[in-house]
């Protein structure tokens, strides 16, 4: 890559670009005479990890300099002084690179010790600009792809007058898709960075999980979804703009309130008004197929492959996990046809919007906002056209908090008054019932999915909440609901697999 006529400022933004593409590991040569900027680059570098601007000096004669209190450390080094290669190992270069970054200006001097994936930024004067510098970057095929991307968002931005926005990374989700802040002076933003993903190996039917369980495989959904939402009154962020091919989306920072105490405990007033946000989402006349931002988007049926792919991760994740043993052909059918017996009641009923990750990470509440509005709705790009108990289970049945059990009541009460009182048609014996299989069919897919975090991706943290979940389960297969006699299957299944409580 080639970056030319790099202005000071130009120098600053290219360094907090590289910074956010970096990881653990990385190694990054900086070539160029004296004063060609070398310093100026990293400066800016660890400025921005530190989110301050820290007294950054040259390591010119200490040879390095750690910042061990950086996320990742890093440590900045200068070889222009050392005599021989095999100095290095005395700098402690390997150790830094086990747990973080190294800087490294004046690559030269280290032959061929550093590590061959380094990446290698080669920074000159630009002719006839003195004032200006030109940049080469090369290096290892992973690193550069990492810096590429990081520029390409820059691009991105600097196409919405977001030249110099400040960007920051964003804690997210345990989805692919990245997120980060950017301040401008069109104040904060988010970018989220969601690319079209590869599917996975077929499963059934030669489709793979994401096509059966209708996953949305690029922005168009979330885009559409958000547009939808804001002209049926509701409060979705609102879309500045977006790139359908790398997957840009920029978008309005609904704030940090939160649905949750100091304690991470639920605020029931909050709890209450997500609940009264649904019951009026779902009082509006919606139809699958959407519209907004010049997009279109039809919203995938919760059909009958949705329910059982997701629920089958309880077999496929959950049980070999907790017994030691595969789930067998037998099992696998037993739990089959009585999930098929379960869709069949579910399908009967009415279907409308369904956000499907209804629960309190992605739930923004502004108390200086009125009615629905206080409730922001930020994570509906895998809406399906499907059973509005669902989205209300989501909600009572929170995965990562527990929401208690009178709470829980009093959301089912408060919401099936509120769609009652303007629904003649509404039944809430029924919706009961929908909601108690509602509930079963995503604990299951929560169970699983929990336990494949942990085995496939190295996410262990998800498997504190296991107990919660199977709480929550084990509590709807006995309740005293007009659910319990259609879960009555499901719950001898359950003690037969030795999956209940001891």
């Amino acid at each position: 890559m080639e970056l030319t006529a790099l202005s000071e400022d130009d120098l600053k933004i290219f360094a907090q670009d590289v910074a956010i593409a970096c990881r653990p590991g990385d190694c990054i040569a900086l070539k160029g005479d004296l004063g060609a900027g070398k310093t100026s680059f990293a400066r800016a570098f660890i400025r921005y990890l530190a989110g301050a601007d820290i007294d950054v000096p040259s390591p010119t004669f200490s040879l390095v300099l750690p910042y061990d209190d950086l996320s990742p450390p890093v440590h900045h080094l200068d070889l222009y002084r050392i005599g021989d290669a095999d100095e290095l190992s005395e700098l402690g270069l390997d150790e830094a690179l086990e747990t973080g970054i190294a800087l490294v200006e004046w690559p030269e001097r280290a032959a061929d010790a550093l590590p061959a994936s380094s990446l290698v930024i080669s920074i000159a004067v630009a002719t006839h600009h003195d004032d200006m510098r030109d940049v080469v970057v090369s290096g290892g095929a992973d690193i550069v792809a990492r810096v590429q991307a990081s520029l390409q968002a820059r691009q991105f931005l600097s196409a919405q007058e977001a030249a110099y926005g400040e960007r920051r990374t964003f804690s997210g989700d345990a989805s692919t898709r990245l997120y980060e802040t950017v301040t401008d002076r069109h104040a904060q933003r988010f970018l989220m960075i969601a690319p079209r993903q590869a599917d996975g190996p077929p499963i059934r039917d030669g489709k793979p999980y994401s096509q059966l369980a209708h996953l949305a495989e690029d922005i168009v959904p979330f885009v559409v979804i958000a547009s939808a939402l804001r002209a049926h009154g509701f409060r979705a962020p609102r879309i500045d703009a977006y790139d359908l091919e790398p997957g840009y989306v920029l978008l309005e920072d609904l704030g940090r309130g939160g649905v949750l105490d100091a304690d991470g405990a639920p605020i029931a007033d909050r709890y209450q008004e997500a609940s009264r946000c649904l019951a009026a989402l779902h009082q509006c006349d919606w139809q699958p197929a959407l519209s907004g931002a010049g997009s279109q988007h039809v919203l995938p049926h919760y059909d009958r492959d949705v329910f059982n792919i997701e629920a089958a991760l309880l077999l496929d994740w959950y049980v070999p996990a907790e017994t030691g043993r595969e789930a067998g052909t037998a099992m696998r059918q037993d739990f089959t046809a009585i999930m098929d017996d379960l869709w069949a009641k579910l399908d009967q009923g009415r279907f409308t919007i369904l956000l499907r990750d209804f629960h309190s990470p992605n739930i923004v509440h502004d108390g200086s906002k009125t009615g629905v509005n206080r409730i922001g709705l930020i994570d509906f790009q895998d809406a399906l056209w499907g059973p509005a108990a669902y989205d209300l289970m989501s909600l009572v049945h929170d995965a990562r908090v527990t929401v208690p059990d009178t709470l829980g009541q009093k959301l089912m009460a408060d919401y099936c008054a509120q769609r009652a009182a303007t629904e003649e048609a509404f039944d809430a014996e029924a919706f009961q019932m929908e909601a108690g299989i509602c509930t079963v069919q995503r604990l299951c897919k929560i169970l699983g999915i929990f336990h494949r975090l942990n085995r496939r991706d190295g996410k262990p943290a998800y498997l504190q909440h296991l107990p919660r979940i199977k709480s929550y389960f084990e509590r709807t297969l006995s309740d005293n609901t007009p659910a319990r006699a259609a879960l009555a299957p499901l719950a001898r299944w359950w003690s037969a697999a030795g999956l209940g409580s001891n």
